[in-house]
């Protein structure tokens, strides 16, 4: 496909949308699982198309997210959606595949400092446990995907050696990972980074399929998110709303809005399959229920150009007179 002029058209990007599990996780208030299938049932009708919908974790390190199975059970079964589930171990696959998720992901923190408080397990531990679940997901026919966590810093042991999450994404393909997510846990990375560590991950990998995963902590997270499309990463995790966080990483706060990074792509000529104004509406109905505002800013300031009447007070048109 070509733009007028017969320049290439951008290649299109698939968002990951995981406000239903990552967007919930750290949130004061529980959803009832009605209100977690409606989330999902409206983010279905946005035309976002791959959603993070549950947590396959012990239910009292994270209350949040304890009734993965109902919620599975409640959700719409339509052609193209693909539901995740998050999976730590054995017992969490087993749940996943019984759930009937599309796909596993396992989350392997690339410390030990975030990864033993996180998870109770070393990396080397997680490493362990993804040997062991990944060939048995296969065998179901389960895609399993891999997050490395913490990969551009952690709150606990500072600076993350670029090595190390390139040690961790080397073993993740070896393991039958079929895509491989860098995530910034804590929203530390910068731009530069972002390319640096897309570059080596990547090379280390070959053709495993790269996904980015970016907290806007210090207000990066939309910069970072372009760089890693503009180093070929097509897949893009965001939350509607901008809700998130870790529970177990201090001041960690929401991952990127999911309705600001479609604008951005949207604007950039980017196409995505999903509807900005109905994604923005979803920020809004979750914002209500969780008793907070969305940090987004899409639903506040509305899209752009504005389709007002002309002749609307305060449009361009009814001012131009009296420039």
């Amino acid at each position: 496909m070509a733009e007028a002029g017969g320049a290439p058209a951008p290649e299109p990007v698939e968002i990951v949308e995981v406000g239903p599990r990552d967007g919930l996780q750290n949130e004061s208030a529980v959803l009832s699982t009605e209100d977690k299938i409606e989330l999902i049932t409206r983010c279905v009708r946005a035309g976002l198309r791959r959603i993070e919908a549950v947590s396959f974790v012990n239910p009292k390190r994270v209350p949040q997210l304890a009734d993965a199975e109902a919620v599975l059970a409640g959700l719409p079964r339509e052609a193209g959606v693909r539901y995740i589930g998050l999976v730590l171990n054995r017992r969490g696959l087993d749940r996943a595949l019984a759930g009937g998720v599309h796909e596993a992901n396992v989350v392997v923190a690339a410390t030990d400092g975030f990864s033993v408080r996180n998870q109770g397990a070393t990396v080397e531990q997680m490493l362990a446990a993804l040997d062991a679940i990944a060939p048995e997901a296969a065998a179901a026919g389960l895609p399993v995907s891999v997050t490395i966590s913490t990969a551009f810093g952690c709150p606990f042991d500072g600076e993350t050696p670029p090595e190390r999450v390139v040690e961790i994404a080397r073993r993740a393909a070896a393991a039958g990972a079929a895509e491989i997510a860098l995530a910034d846990t804590i929203g530390v990375g910068v731009p530069a980074q972002v390319r640096a560590l897309v570059r080596r991950v990547r090379a280390a990998v070959g053709g495993v399929a790269l996904r980015c995963h970016f907290h806007n902590t210090r207000n990066t997270g939309y910069a970072n998110a372009w760089t890693a499309y503009e180093e070929g990463v097509r897949v893009l995790d965001s939350s509607v709303g901008g809700f998130g966080g870790c529970p177990f990483a201090p001041a960690a706060t929401g991952n990127i809005a999911t309705e600001d990074l479609l604008y951005t792509l949207h604007r950039s000529g980017v196409a995505t399959g999903a509807d900005e104004d109905r994604t923005a509406a979803v920020g809004d109905w979750l914002g209500e229920r969780l008793g907070g505002r969305p940090t987004a800013l899409r639903g506040r300031a509305g899209g752009f150009p504005a389709e007002v009447p002309p002749g609307t007070p305060g449009t361009v048109a009814s001012n131009a007179q009296a420039r």
